[in-house]
Formats: C-alpha cells, structure tokens, sequence
C-alpha cells in the first residue's frame, strides 16, 4: 500500500499531465543528461537548492555569531564561556573542513 502523500503526488502529476502542464517543458522529448552518480547528483541537489551548506561552513557562521556575542557582552563569566565555545568550535570547523576535503 501506498504512502498517501505518494497517491496525492501521483494524482497531482497525472492531472497536470492530462492539463498539458508538461509539454512545453524545455529539453522535452530529450535525453536526460548522463550522470555518473545519479544518485549523489540528485542528493547533492536537493541539498542546495534547499539551502544546505558544508558543515564547516554552518559552524563558521555559529563562530561568527560567537565572536558579536562576545563583543557586545561585558559579564566577565559570559565572556570566558563564550571565549570556551569559540576555541571548540575552531577545532570542530577543523575537523570539519579537514572531512569535507577527502
């Protein structure tokens, strides 16, 4: 049995089939193009056009918040903590970038 998010999907292609919704598509009655890893490809994708981004990158950014933070606030405990997550974020966006490269 079919999820029934699937059969809506499907009904909603095939309706729009039927509307003509599909035939003047560019590269219709084409070739898909050839991937090597079709499915990285599509993966890879999904991922950036939904705005995902390297995780050495989404730390960076999480590094840079830290460092305004750490501007802005004059409570001497707040400081060193934030001084704390700076310097384990700096290794994790190491270690990071260092798995993103192999």
């Amino acid at each position: 049995m079919d999820h029934p998010l699937a059969v809506l999907i499907n009904a909603r292609i095939a309706a729009a089939q039927d509307e003509g919704e599909f035939d003047d598509l560019p590269g219709a009655g084409k070739p898909l193009p050839r991937i090597e890893d079709p499915e990285g490809a599509v993966f890879n994708r999904l991922l950036r056009d939904a705005g995902a981004v390297p995780e050495f990158v989404a730390l960076a950014r999480e590094l840079t918040h830290l460092r305004a933070e750490l501007r802005e606030t004059g409570d001497r405990s707040r400081r060193r903590d934030i001084l704390r997550e700076m310097s384990m974020m700096e290794v994790r966006i190491d270690i990071a970038r260092k798995t993103h490269q192999k």
